[in-house]
């Protein structure tokens, strides 16, 4: 572990997350959200809007010369843990992580419209793609033209713009194509508040933004930065379920007396806050080390995405069952944080995966 990384969240930080906290509690209320699995997602650009460009956070990754925020991983972390809490269904992750961290290797003016919020872009790998999983085959002609097929695309639908890696003799280069040149059609996905979308190009003309020097660097950097933040979204997702959990058994009644209060289930709750604690805890030191460039820093997010993506399917596991009836019922919202949690754990790479790479950083037998 860094000496150097504050664990203590600073002012900033917990000024960010009290006025991120609010606007949500005011704008992404679940009825709102539910309504994602009625096929109204209408909320997605009205929160959006007051997410990316009110408070400005689709910045918050972009130097200030270039039209951003000029902020670090850790303040990325924090966003990224409440938008969890809500299960807010922005494209933050795909649009303001990792196709902002592409662009921001290549000298295109589209990191700057990202920056304001004003668009939106998506990185064309699966969802499920880790770091150093093979790229998708993206052609591409003298004239610049790209034909391939890319399934499960994570911030497709929302996109104003989707980032394709291609491989050429010379190396990987980055092309940006316009969403309405390609063919983007849904599915019916576990979580339909990051919505998936399989994507076919055609023929679609796409403009250069990085070049083959920098290409591979720029998505794998994209997709590791994207692993290591992923973590402080399910560790507020498996914050969100605990507390909740909490608070209900203290109301809940069986045989005469609170729920809460039966020693078996104060034991459950114990192991679930010290599991959720220790979450939190890796997501946190990953983003700190990631800010700070520090020499763990590969290690410390392979920690949190081995840890973090099953902490919060337990949590919200026990939160459904825990709830008893009214956590099998749609009308419950607990049901949204499952699913953002089964979804989640399999984004950027299984635990199971993360746990294999760890031990080849660390020398241990696979």
């Amino acid at each position: 572990m860094s000496d150097d990384i504050n664990l203590l969240e600073t002012d900033v930080e917990v000024s960010l997350r009290s006025t991120l906290r609010d606007l949500l509690a005011d704008h992404c209320d679940p009825t709102s959200v539910m309504r994602a699995y009625e096929g109204d997602h209408a909320l997605t650009p009205v929160l959006w809007k007051a997410v990316a460009s009110d408070l400005g956070l689709a910045g918050l990754l972009v130097p200030e010369s270039r039209g951003g925020v000029g902020a670090s991983a850790r303040e990325a972390a924090v966003v990224l843990n409440e938008l969890g809490r809500s299960v807010a269904p922005v494209p933050f992750l795909s649009s303001a992580v990792e196709a902002t961290t592409v662009l921001l290797a290549g000298g295109s003016g589209l990191v700057e419209e990202l920056a304001s919020g004003d668009r939106t872009a998506a990185l064309l790998v699966p969802f499920s793609a880790a770091a150093d999983s093979p790229l998708p085959a993206i052609d591409v002609d003298s004239a610049g033209r790209l034909t391939g097929r890319v399934t499960s695309v994570a911030g497709a639908l929302e996109a104003d713009f989707l980032l394709a890696a291609v491989g050429t003799p010379v190396g990987t280069e980055v092309y940006a194509v316009r969403a309405n040149a390609a063919t983007v059609t849904p599915f019916v996905s576990l979580d339909m508040t990051r919505p998936l979308a399989d994507v076919v190009l055609d023929g679609a003309v796409g403009e250069l933004v990085v070049g083959a020097d920098a290409g591979a660097g720029a998505v794998r950097r994209a997709l590791a930065t994207s692993a290591a933040l992923l973590p402080s979204e399910q560790a507020g997702v498996a914050a969100w379920c605990s507390e909740t959990t909490v608070e209900y058994l203290k109301i809940r009644r069986q045989f005469g007396r609170a729920v809460g209060g039966f020693q078996a289930l104060k034991h459950r709750l114990a192991d679930l806050f010290a599991e959720v604690e220790s979450a939190s805890a890796a997501a946190w030191y990953a983003a700190g080390a990631l800010a700070s460039g520090a020499e763990d820093a590969a290690i410390a997010a392979e920690v949190a995405s081995s840890y973090c993506g099953d902490a919060a399917v337990h949590a919200a596991e026990e939160a459904v069952q825990l709830h008893g009836g009214i956590g099998m019922t749609w009308e419950h919202p607990v049901h949204l944080y499952l699913k953002r949690a089964k979804a989640d754990q399999i984004g950027r790479g299984l635990p199971a995966h993360h746990r294999g790479v760890l031990a080849g950083l660390v020398d241990l037998p696979s």
